[in-house]
């Protein structure tokens, strides 16, 4: 398993390593990849919220644009239309943290005011404005990679060594975030599995995520239910859990990821809660 590691999320303090982390995905989406429209609506967000929380979510990451490859950019007006009531409600009805996974300065800061703990950017904190509300708010900050946009990321992928690449960019973005005043111990980063890379680069960096990510940084693992889990395996996207918990399995195993995003938390939490019974016996039953 994992060394432990904190996490600091503004007025609280995560350690990690015991097990993952289950973070909940809560699409406020029409058009996700995965269950787009199926909790637009503000209410069936709300309840699915509480739906995975019941479930042993330790996280609820919500969002309101879609980053599929080809997803329409949403302007932040209705993308705060979307997340600010879900986060609004669940803040007051969850004790876990909220994340609010947004490429906007403006939706993240009205979601830390309305009670969210983390921000979740899949383009690595790009934005000079965003940065400035993390300096301001110190919520945990989920660092990712994403070759291009998601508009253009799958166009045509091209590195010349993706694990390099990916691995200097993450340690790029810790030094440059660090120095602009963001806390170190508040980042957490995301190797961007299925964000700008073909079958055979999503591959090489989950054979080799202990050389990618920044040591002492907790590692987030979204795989859930991803396109190239379907090109393996041939099943369609509401048929991944397997392959989903696989690599789920896999690289917490190895003592690589400390927090999982995925769609299916309960089968998760349990895939997870195993793993940590069995290592708990390899330093012996009474550790």
């Amino acid at each position: 398993m994992v060394q432990p590691l904190r996490w600091r999320l503004r007025d609280r303090v995560l350690t990690l390593g015991q097990r993952p982390l289950v973070m909940g995905i809560v699409n406020v989406t029409p058009d996700s990849f995965s269950d787009g429209g199926r909790y637009f609506e503000t209410s069936a967000a709300i309840e699915h919220g509480l739906r995975l929380a019941a479930e042993g979510a330790d996280i609820l990451d919500i969002g309101g644009e879609s980053t599929r490859p080809g997803a329409t950019p949403v302007p932040a007006e209705e993308e705060l239309r979307r997340v600010l009531p879900v986060v609004t409600t669940l803040a007051r009805q969850v004790s876990i943290p909220l994340s609010i996974d947004t490429m906007k300065a403006v939706v993240a800061q009205h979601c830390l005011d309305a009670g969210a703990a983390i921000i979740n950017d899949v383009s690595g904190l790009r934005d000079p404005d965003l940065v400035a509300v993390a300096v301001r708010y110190h919520p945990g900050v989920i660092v990712m990679h994403m070759q291009g946009t998601p508009q253009t990321m799958h166009l045509n992928p091209h590195y010349t060594d993706v694990v390099q690449e990916v691995r200097d960019y993450l340690h790029q973005r810790l030094h440059t975030l660090t120095a602009a005043g963001i806390d170190p111990e508040t980042l957490a980063f995301d190797p961007g599995i299925g964000f700008g890379k073909t079958l055979e680069h999503n591959l090489q960096l989950l054979a080799h995520l202990e050389q990618v990510m920044p040591a002492g940084r907790p590692v987030v693992l979204g795989v859930s239910r991803k396109g190239f889990l379907g090109q393996i395996t041939g099943r369609p996207r509401t048929e991944r859990l397997a392959a989903s918990l696989a690599v789920a399995c896999i690289t917490v195993a190895r003592g690589q990821v400390h927090i999982l995003r995925v769609h299916d938390v309960a089968a998760t939490r349990d895939a997870a809660l195993l793993l940590e019974a069995i290592d708990r016996y390899r330093c012996g039953p009474n550790a």
